[in-house]
């Protein structure tokens, strides 16, 4: 009997409903074309897409009024992805913000990246504005 792809039957990288959904039934539909729900669905659609090298995903749901050149993204391969906390999600219409802490480690060295996200939807899709560090 053959296995089934390990990839897609991981667990997600984003964590959510508390890890028990694989890649396959979370965030690989969004990185497929699928566009995500709401704010925090986008959000940990990126953060998994960081941790699988995905940059083209991150730069398209980047909104094109602060989203820097594609040359910008590289996928930094010696960097490990260690987990996501979502800490709040302020839904909306057309604008929300995710407040989250993703953590990571480097060269050896843990790291921490605390943000308040900004998020705006425009014709169906969501996009990424930018964030600020309340750290």
């Amino acid at each position: 009997m053959a296995k089934p792809n390990s990839a897609a039957s991981a667990a997600c990288p984003c964590g959510n409903h508390g890890g028990k959904d694989s890649y396959a039934q979370c965030c690989k539909p969004f990185h497929d074309g699928a566009d995500a729900s709401n704010a925090e669905a986008l959000m940990r659609s990126r953060y998994s897409a960081y941790v699988l090298g995905l940059m083209h995903y991150v730069h398209s749901t980047w909104h094109a009024s602060t989203r820097p050149p594609l040359t910008d993204f590289a996928h930094d391969a010696a960097t490990k992805w260690l987990g996501l906390e979502v800490k709040k999600f302020v839904p909306g219409e057309s604008e929300a913000t995710v407040e989250f802490v993703a953590r990571s480690k480097s060269g050896g060295r843990a790291q921490r990246l605390h943000e308040i996200s900004r998020f705006v939807k425009e014709d169906g899709r969501w996009f990424y504005i930018d964030g600020v560090f309340p750290e």
